[in-house]
């Protein structure tokens, strides 16, 4: 008999890679039956199946701002949704294993009723809430109001049977606030291999320009500006190079703005628009080199882009900052690293592989090693086994 698990996360399903693969992974085997509730991505509320999981879009669509009120009464209110459809869900008997991911944690009291009729729950922690909070909205350094949110974490990982968090650095940060190891695994936010293939071995050629890319979340926390600028300066004396943005976020207009403050219309095209993820191989195989610039601060030294990921498995070399998570898992053979929030060092590093078509070959084959360690293929038994022991 199959376990029935319910999926709860406030995004949207298509273009979410992680949630779609663990549930996808799930959902490939005859041991579960994976439903998935989301946030509503169109006019209405969609009940559609994909992948062989059942998605169930609630009447709600996700905020996009900076005010901390709206973002809260947002979260709140897909809380509760999410809260009477487990509730539903459970006293049918559709409810074996509720799944959680963050953020917020305390969406996890969403599947309160399956606790308390003894079914098991899981947190998926994408991101660390205290430390992303104070590099969002935080000007200053940990307060009182970090140590609420320490405590809210607690909260919550105490209420789930098992917890998933998406690299060693983070889990490392988790136990040292007294979250217990033994509740914890790793499932690292890897490209679905399904997904982000490489199309063949051979050097990108697309006519005379060599295509920078950054794709996801749109937001200066990130550091897209410090890309943009790197860009424009470094198309004063290359004009072959282009850098194609694609996503959406809260500080889209202020992107938008700068890029024609510094005359860049030419090297730099925005275009402010998420995709589906199967849509992404296709779009990222005729970039030649991945940014990643995110700025250096107490959340983004937990993090792992997936988008930096996602390029390698691609076989795009990619320029990074050397912050702590990326650099416990890549070399500097494997990236080219540029200091944090250093827009001279961003562009020095952009330059070097601009110039270098056999530097950009190396790089990608180094970095390539990264899966057959950390792939999927390796990580979804991880997985599947934490299922089959709750199960």
């Amino acid at each position: 008999m199959s376990t029935s698990v319910c999926m709860i996360a406030y995004t949207n399903y298509t273009t979410d890679a992680r949630v779609r693969r663990e549930a996808e992974t799930l959902a490939a085997t005859d041991e579960f039956q994976v439903t998935f509730l989301s946030l509503m991505e169109g006019k209405t509320a969609r009940d559609y199946i994909r992948d062989r999981v059942h998605v169930k879009e609630l009447r709600i669509r996700k905020y996009r701002g900076k005010n901390r009120i709206r973002y809260i009464l947002s979260y709140l209110a897909f809380l509760t949704l999410s809260f009477l459809e487990c509730a539903k869900r459970t006293l049918s008997g559709q409810l074996d294993v509720a799944h959680v991911h963050n953020m917020p944690n305390f969406m996890v009291f969403a599947a309160m009723p399956a606790k308390c009729l003894g079914k098991k729950v899981i947190l998926d922690i994408h991101d660390s809430v205290p430390e992303t909070y104070l590099a969002k909205f935080s000007t200053g350094g940990p307060g009182i109001l970090y140590r609420l949110l320490c405590l809210e974490e607690r909260v919550c990982c105490g209420f789930a049977d098992r917890l998933i968090c998406v690299n060693h650095p983070q889990m490392e940060a988790l136990a040292l606030r007294g979250i217990r190891p033994e509740k914890i695994i790793v499932s690292m936010n890897v490209p679905d291999p399904k997904l982000f293939r490489k199309s063949n071995g051979s050097p990108r050629k697309h006519g005379k320009k060599i295509h920078l890319v950054y794709h996801g979340t749109i937001t200066k926390r990130l550091g897209i500006d410090l890309a943009i600028r790197a860009v424009a300066r470094i198309a004063e004396s290359r004009p072959d190079v282009k850098f194609i943005i694609l996503g959406e976020g809260d500080d889209a207009g202020e992107f938008t703005a700068l890029i024609q403050s510094l005359h860049a219309e030419e090297a730099v095209r925005f275009e402010n628009r998420m995709i589906p993820v199967e849509d992404l191989n296709a779009f990222l195989e005729k970039m030649d080199i991945g940014i990643v610039a995110n700025r250096k601060n107490i959340a983004t030294d937990l993090m792992l882009p997936v988008k930096m990921l996602e390029y390698i498995a691609l076989g795009i070399p990619v320029a990074a900052p050397r912050l702590k998570t990326i650099s416990w898992y890549f070399t500097d053979d494997m990236v080219s690293y540029f200091e944090p929030e250093n827009v001279d060092s961003l562009a020095g590093a952009i330059e070097v592989l601009v110039q270098s078509p056999e530097k950009r070959r190396k790089q990608s084959r180094n970095a390539g090693a990264f899966f057959e360690k950390y792939g999927w293929e390796k990580q979804k038994y991880d997985l599947l086994n934490l299922y089959r022991r709750l199960a």
